[in-house]
């Protein structure tokens, strides 16, 4: 959900006493949409202009960079490297902010600088300006083509968006709205009702609203009663003052286990449905919130070009695995072949040139019963029966080929699958260019050329630390994987691995400590969270110590056998992943 202009009213509450005379030391762009401002005292404070989750924020979360910075990361850096933040400003309830920051000139001259996000939906903005209101720079231009009302262009002064017409919230009276609310059409929901006449709701406010009036979300005007009428002013009224008086909380509402909404105030809407979990700050909320959501839009982005190259390959080897599959099965057949020829090579002296089938008995039945067997009239007898020999000695060569072909098309596909988990659980732009090399090694993704360098740096393995604790390394990718498991890890460390199913390797480092059963257990919920059975309960996970494992004779990547094996069965959790974590 994009954050309404209340839920904004409170971010910024809270983020006012942190970051007010704080220096901005670096500027990021780790993504198109985002910019980070690493402050003093180690804050850093995300603006997010995307389509799908505009905001600003403190985040804990660390974000891959780009090799070569953009160029309006490199503008920003120009700017406000040094600048002091003077203020953080949002015109009421609107879903704006202004980041008013001092800076001093290359002839330290002080001056002023304004970074603007408008958190907007799909309008959304990052736009600086100079002391006299010009726009130097933003992250989306809006030219004349593209809107006719309001250019948002280099060189122009900022003009703040076009109002709605609708009446602010804060200024409402009861008399006013009670008005308002007898001349609606009667028809219309209530709710919708909210939303027409009013700005600084969202529609999930205008619902929890409405219920807390009549119980229900969808009631209609003409359904409402004077006591239910007097309600909903009430709770309007109520919400009214808690804005007014920044009486916020951050509540996640939980569906199912997974996030679903934010808010900054109770929802009652759904019911026991939905479950509200209370977070210490609404910095903390929205990291919680959106990881997994950014985690699933950079695989989506980054990603695509990987996902479209293995999905194509694995579909490839599935219709041909299907196709050998068919062949393999007439295969097996092979034996009524060399019957037919040894049936013609015994029935020679009653058979003619140009007959078309021959009908004898067939001694190789237990019954004694006739078979009918086709000819090639223009073959002799002889050549018929040779032709049928030479049918069941490619039959039997097939059997053996399409076997090998089968073994090689299945150990493909499973590697395929697991490259497709990888890419699913990319974090950073290191892990897509590790996994796009990787392809490329393997075959299945074509190289470019000479292009644009990439980045070419050691990525690391996750790093965890049990709570008794032992250091536990997870790969990110097949190839690293192999290093980590054949390479890096001592002989007497633990190997953790999802049974039969496609996930990271998991090294439990002990040095030849003796570890408790504990331990096995949160290094087993890593390799179940690390893996395709990540939403599961139960998860089977096999540990070994690191000598039993080894590396089959022309395996892909990250494929191991393993002689001996204790299981365990855990559930994933993702708070124990990031409690372990280390950062």
């Amino acid at each position: 959900m994009a954050l309404d202009a209340v839920c904004l009213q409170a971010v910024l509450e809270e983020l006012r006493p942190q970051l007010l005379g704080l220096r901005i030391d670096k500027v990021q762009q780790p993504a198109r949409d985002q910019v980070i401002l690493l402050l003093r005292g180690n804050r850093r404070l995300l603006l997010n202009a995307g389509a799908n989750a505009p905001r600003i924020q403190l985040t804990d979360l660390l974000r891959d960079n780009p090799a070569e910075p953009p160029m309006f990361c490199m503008l920003l850096r120009k700017h406000l490297v040094g600048a002091r933040v003077a203020d953080l400003y949002q015109p009421p309830l609107e879903r704006m902010v202004r980041l008013e920051l001092d800076i001093t000139d290359d002839f330290g001259r002080p001056g002023r600088r304004t970074l603007i996000l408008e958190a907007m939906g799909r309008r959304s903005n990052l736009i600086l300006l100079d002391e006299e209101g010009r726009i130097i720079d933003c992250l989306r231009r809006v030219d004349a083509d593209m809107s006719a009302a309001r250019q948002v262009l280099p060189g122009l002064y900022y003009q703040m968006p076009e109002s709605t017409g609708r009446a602010p919230v804060l200024e409402e009276t009861e008399e006013g709205f009670l008005e308002k609310l007898a001349c609606a059409d009667q028809e219309h929901k209530a709710d919708a009702f909210l939303l027409d006449h009013y700005f600084g709701l969202s529609p999930m406010m205008a619902r929890e609203l409405v219920f807390s009036a009549s119980g229900e979300t969808d009631s209609r005007l003409f359904s409402m009663d004077e006591s239910q009428r007097q309600r909903l002013w009430e709770a309007f009224a109520g919400y009214v003052t808690a804005i007014k008086e920044n009486h916020f909380t951050p509540y996640c509402l939980l569906q199912n286990g997974r996030p679903m909404e934010i808010a900054a105030v109770p929802v009652r809407q759904y019911g026991s449905a939905v479950t509200l979990e209370r977070y210490e700050s609404f910095s903390a909320l929205m990291d919680a919130f959106y990881e997994t959501r950014e985690r699933m839009e950079r695989t989506r982005q980054r990603g695509a070009e990987l996902i479209r190259a293995a999905t194509t390959a694995r579909d490839r080897l599935r219709r041909k695995l299907a196709v050998q599959e068919k062949d393999y099965e007439a295969t097996q057949q092979r034996q009524q072949l060399r019957i037919c020829g040894d049936l013609i090579t015994a029935n020679l002296y009653r058979m003619e040139r140009g007959q078309t089938r021959l009908e004898c008995e067939n001694y190789y039945d237990p019954e004694g019963g006739s078979v009918t067997i086709s000819l090639d009239p223009l073959l002799t007898p002889q050549q018929n029966a040779a032709k049928y020999y030479k049918k069941y000695t490619k039959a039997k060569t097939a059997e053996r080929y399409l076997t090998e072909q089968m073994a090689i098309a299945r150990r493909d596909l499973e590697y395929l699958e697991s490259v497709l988990e990888e890419i699913a659980e990319a974090e950073t732009e290191q892990d897509f260019l590790d996994i796009r090399d990787e392809l490329r090694q393997a075959g299945f993704l074509r190289s470019q050329g000479k292009g644009k360098k990439e980045m070419k740096r050691q990525a690391k393995p996750r790093e965890f630390r049990t709570s008794s604790g032992f250091r536990v390394l997870v790969g990110r990718n097949n190839r690293q994987n192999d290093k980590l498991t054949l390479k890096d890890a001592d002989h007497r460390d633990i190997w953790l691995h999802t049974q039969k199913i496609h996930g990271s390797h998991v090294i439990l480092c002990t040095g030849g400590a003796e570890v408790d059963e504990d331990t096995i257990l949160e290094a087993a919920k890593l390799a179940a969270f690390y893996s395709q059975a990540r939403e599961s309960g139960n998860v089977p996970v096999d540990y070994t110590p690191v000598r039993f494992v080894k590396k089959p004779s022309g395996g892909r990547p990250g494929m191991v056998i393993y002689s001996t094996c204790h299981t365990v069965y855990v559930t994933p959790d993702a708070a124990l992943v990031k409690q372990l974590q280390i950062r």
